[in-house]
């Protein structure tokens, strides 16, 4: 007997009410995204639980894909029977036939969500683990840390089994609490910041500065990788490289060097929420750990926050640096993030940047430059990239 589809468990999503329906819409959209290539699947949505159907699609196949998708709690391959118990006994001992070794334990966990059903939990229990008991004489019972567990759910629509039970990324689907821009520097914080933000269901926007010779297409596709790896989240991405040169070059000219960091983290975030308000985002999301680096003071923040209103997220902004890695080995980000290409961030670092700059001495440098004109030049001529970057073929669109 070989499992015929999964049944996705939703977790989080299930204390929503009303915009249920909105959360696991996305999700599904989310999934088919990282199974696009997988082509005969299908999707079944229910209230409190999702199936793919596999249809000769191995569940191996698509195990990983699915572990790391937003808004699933956890997932079973499963096999389907009729609401017949005999018929439920004959694919529990199955299933356990196929898992079991000398000296395994087991138990039955049934889950009946039918209560027209003419077994409670109980009686289901006993029913499938005595027949499993009888048949299978080496085979001995644990209620609290089995070997194999043998997971029953009776629904209206069948009885589904299985032995095998994963955990989800969890949170919320991505697309789910609405759009920011993540300003991705290529570095270790800023991918692990969007990350988490894909958790809690927000969809990302990337914008990434790029000063040219100072940096090199090296740096940018390190970037368009660290974007791409995010994708792996069941999220679609676009990237937005925003030329930066003649800015960081005027920033230089005309603003003592104290303060050049400070001015240019300014102008970033006005970019940034001109982006923002072009591409109906809500917010703007940085990589910022409070007190990691001169621009991630209170000072500092109060004075780069003040070109605008939008609210700026900063995920990071407790953690150390020891815990952000964790996360970024973890999610697969930081080994393309430690590759050795410059940035526009690191590229004029100021030896002595200042650590408590004034705001108003930041307003009156800037205000011998036309920096508004530039950055409007800079927005018209940026490049966008959609990611992942293969293009979806129609049959798969009409999915979604």
């Amino acid at each position: 007997m070989n499992y015929d589809r999964i049944l996705i468990r939703y977790g989080e999503l299930s204390t929503k009410g009303r915009n249920r329906k909105q959360f696991i819409t996305k999700l599904k959209k989310n999934i088919l995204l990282v199974l696009k290539e997988f082509r005969d699947i299908k999707i079944e949505l229910g209230r409190d639980r999702m199936f793919i159907h596999l249809n000769d699609t191995p569940f191996e196949a698509v195990k990983e894909r699915l572990s790391n998708v937003f808004g699933i709690q956890s997932f079973s391959p499963v096999v389907r029977t009729d609401q017949n118990i005999e018929e439920m006994k004959t694919a529990a001992l199955e299933l356990v036939k196929r898992n079991f070794s000398l000296g395994k334990t087991f138990k039955v966990s049934a889950r009946r969500s039918d209560k027209e059903f003419e077994l409670d939990t109980n009686e289901i229990n006993y029913a499938i683990g005595s027949h499993v008991l009888r048949n299978i004489g080496e085979l001995t019972v644990d209620v609290k840390k089995p070997d194999i567990n043998i997971l029953v759910e009776v629904r209206k629509g069948g009885v589904f089994l299985s032995c095998e039970k994963y955990p989800g990324a969890a949170g919320l689907p991505s697309g789910a609490s609405g759009k920011a821009m993540l300003l991705l520097s290529g570095g270790i914080d800023s991918p692990v910041a969007g990350y988490l933000m894909l958790k809690r269901g927000v969809e990302i926007e990337a914008i990434h500065f790029h000063s040219p010779p100072y940096t090199s297409e090296r740096a940018k596709q390190k970037v368009v990788d660290l974007a791409e790896r995010l994708t792996a989240y069941g999220a679609e991405i676009k990237l937005h490289i925003v030329p930066f040169t003649a800015i960081q070059q005027k920033i230089q000219e005309q603003v003592p060097e104290n303060y050049t960091m400070t001015s240019t983290r300014r102008m970033m975030l006005a970019i940034a929420d001109k982006i923002r308000q072009k591409r109906g985002g809500l917010a703007i999301v940085t990589g910022e750990s409070l007190g990691q680096v001169a621009s991630q003071t209170l000072e500092s923040m109060r004075a780069i926050n003040d070109v605008t209103s939008t609210p700026v997220l900063r995920p990071l902004i407790a953690m150390d640096k020891l815990d952000i890695i964790d996360v970024a080995r973890k999610i697969g980000t930081h080994d393309i993030s430690i590759l050795p290409y410059e940035d526009c961030c690191t590229i004029f670092t100021p030896p002595s940047p200042k650590t408590r700059p004034k705001l108003e001495k930041v307003q009156h440098f800037e205000s011998f430059v036309n920096f508004e004109e530039m950055i409007d030049e800079a927005i018209e001529n940026m490049e966008t990239i959609e990611l992942p970057q293969e293009k979806e073929n129609s049959e798969f669109s009409d999915l979604l």
